[in-house]
């Protein structure tokens, strides 16, 4: 009796022991792979990296995870603009959760199998896409996009201000939906004001409609969907053979 006792107690401190030295090589693993991702993608802070599944020690062996959440706050995203415009867009809260990952023994590459995220663009990023500077549409007439909010039911609200010279300026709520196409967010009229002066529709598009090219998110995850929220739009994302680090 007082050897099984013994040896009860044994298993027990034993299991505690692989417990915490487990514990203590998901923490290593988890710092040594957010200083590679900040690295490779040259993020301005350190990224959040949390490696599911327990125990920890017998993925290593196999060298492969099975979940790993990456977070990263605010990440400047390259737009690809030639034109003069903004070079980059800052994408917000990204997160994402990596499934089976291959890594390197030194952490120095790492690839998921697939991936599946969400994070966020405020309006004030999305309104750099728009006209947002008095733009001629017709003789006398220039027009703007000032500023985008939340329209509900998931639609942007975007309100254009119309300045008629002789006549003054106005201010006209125009209700889009915002749709994703390839790496392009795009953000489309539902219905155009009637203006003080009549256009042609096309020269009214050309400050309702506009679109904003996302060139590249980390690890090459694509847009999935774009959904219109009350502080900005939030985008889905989604990838194959994801790289997290090398």
């Amino acid at each position: 009796m007082r050897g099984l006792r013994i040896l009860l107690i044994v298993v027990v401190v034993l299991g505690i022991l692989f417990v915490v030295v487990d514990r203590v090589a998901v923490y290593f693993a988890e710092d040594e792979a957010a200083s590679k991702v900040k690295t490779t993608e040259n993020l301005a802070t350190t990224p959040d990296v949390s490696i599911k599944g327990f125990p920890f020690l017998t993925q290593v062996a196999s060298g492969e995870l099975d979940d790993v959440e990456l977070g990263i706050k605010t990440y400047e995203a390259p737009t690809g603009n030639t034109d003069g415009g903004a070079s980059t867009i800052r994408i917000d809260d990204l997160k994402a959760d990596m499934k089976d990952v291959k890594f390197s023994g030194d952490y120095s590459s790492a690839t998921a199998a697939s991936a599946t995220g969400s994070a966020s663009i405020s309006y004030d990023e999305l309104l750099k896409a728009a006209k947002s500077q008095p733009t001629d549409v017709f003789t006398g007439v220039k027009a703007q996009i000032v500023s985008l909010s939340d329209g509900g039911a998931g639609k942007i609200k975007a309100d254009m201000k119309v300045t008629v010279t002789g006549v003054g300026t106005t201010t006209y709520p125009v209700l889009s939906t915002v749709t994703v196409d390839g790496d392009t967010v795009k953000v489309h009229a539902d219905n155009l004001p009637k203006l003080v002066v009549d256009l042609a529709d096309s020269r009214i598009r050309s400050i309702t409609d506009f679109q904003q090219t996302i060139d590249q998110l980390p690890g090459g995850v694509k847009l999935d969907s774009v959904q219109a929220q009350q502080g900005g739009v939030e985008i889905k994302v989604k990838g194959s053979n994801v790289k997290l680090a090398g």
